[in-house]
């Protein structure tokens, strides 16, 4: 009887071992997604619904909307770097460096951000997004404010860019930082 109870014991701590490392490999199968442009890699980890937190702000995805996010960000060329992964009873929080062309524009590339997982019925159901240790959220905001306030002034045909998260929002967004920087160097830029 104790030999059953001691194998059961094995049993139980072998297969939490064996879910954690499953969640950790789907984090990385979900960044991967993203270096990779595969949505499909993405697809297979994440849950038939996603909701993404940043302090007060939520955002609640299906798979389809979901894809339309992937896409907006695919646009700035990112490259996703995993840090560390790291398992909080059974919640993960993952450690992750992005560079991107918007990311060097707005003079935080990389940005190094913290995200805690939450898992249902074996997928990626929620990721919080906790705290940027590298962030320097005057620079981002002076930068992006010169740029929109410049676009509305010289090119009022991509203006509200910076809100518009579709595919097209991120394609003027990049169409944006292109003539921004090859503006004339006489322009009035509010810097």
């Amino acid at each position: 009887m104790k030999k059953l109870f001691f194998l059961s014991i094995l049993y139980v701590i072998a297969s939490c071992s064996g879910e954690n490392l499953d969640k950790a490999e789907q984090i990385k199968k979900y960044y991967e997604g993203f270096k990779n442009s595969d949505f499909n890699k993405i697809k297979e980890v994440i849950a038939d619904s996603l909701t993404i937190t940043e302090g007060d702000y939520v955002m609640n995805f299906d798979r389809e909307s979901y894809y339309e996010q992937f896409k907006w960000d695919s646009v700035f060329r990112p490259n996703y770097k995993i840090v560390t992964i790291k398992n909080h009873k059974g919640d993960f929080t993952a450690m992750v460096a992005v560079e991107s062309i918007r990311f060097k524009f707005l003079k935080n590339n990389p940005l190094t951000c913290e995200h805690r997982f939450y898992f249902s019925s074996g997928k990626i159901a929620k990721i919080e997004n906790l705290n940027c240790k590298d962030a320097n959220w005057g620079v981002w905001q002076q930068e992006r404010d010169s740029l929109v306030n410049w676009v509305k002034q010289h090119h009022p045909e991509l203006d509200g860019f910076v809100n518009d998260l579709s595919m097209k929002g991120a394609q003027n967004y990049v169409r944006a930082i292109d003539f921004y920087k090859k503006r004339p160097s006489n322009t009035n830029t509010n810097k």
